[in-house]
């Protein structure tokens, strides 16, 4: 008898008290549920000249995962750069550039600071200029962006079509 009260006392404390944990965790991360799917396709790189940052590059990869064989679209990125001795707002006037696996951006749109593309995008600053870059479509399912300057050097950063431990190998 003890033992059954015992057992149903444990049991309506912890169903108690996990619900509203619960409940509060999830209406958090449904508020939140575009920015957590954005930041996890989102990459960071930094070009230094000795310990002092020059280039900050983020981009985020905006395509969604697709069924249909037939249809190929383009790759899409949204990327924020802030470079130290930028003047203009071009950042391949500068000597910088960015290819995506050696191809160069099909287009390159500047974005405005309150553009609703930028309100679900993690590493937002104001001193950063946004684009939105254009790639042509690869076939591949992970892919290299590639940020390169003539004097500090390059940055890559590694994005994929998939969820990135399917193309691990390794058992977990």
């Amino acid at each position: 008898m003890r033992n059954i009260i015992l057992t149903l006392s444990t049991m309506a404390l912890l169903a108690g008290c996990t619900s509203k944990e619960e409940k509060a965790l999830m209406q958090a991360y449904e508020k939140n549920k575009s920015y957590h799917q954005q930041l996890q396709k989102t990459e960071k790189t930094q070009l230094y000249d000795g310990n002092t940052t020059k280039a900050l590059l983020t981009a985020t990869y905006l395509n969604e995962q697709n069924v249909d064989k037939e249809h190929k679209p383009d790759e899409v990125f949204i990327v924020g750069i802030y470079i130290e001795e930028m003047e203009e707002e071009s950042f391949d006037q500068e000597g910088y550039s960015l290819t995506l696996n050696g191809s160069v951006p099909k287009s390159i749109q500047e974005l405005v600071a309150d553009d609703p593309l930028l309100k679900h995008i993690s590493f937002v600053s104001e001193w950063n200029y946004f684009y939105l870059i254009t790639f042509p479509h690869t076939s591949k399912k992970s892919f290299k962006l590639i940020f390169e300057s003539e004097l500090y050097g390059k940055g890559e950063l590694h994005f994929a079509k998939v969820a990135k431990y399917v193309l691990t190998k390794e058992a977990f």
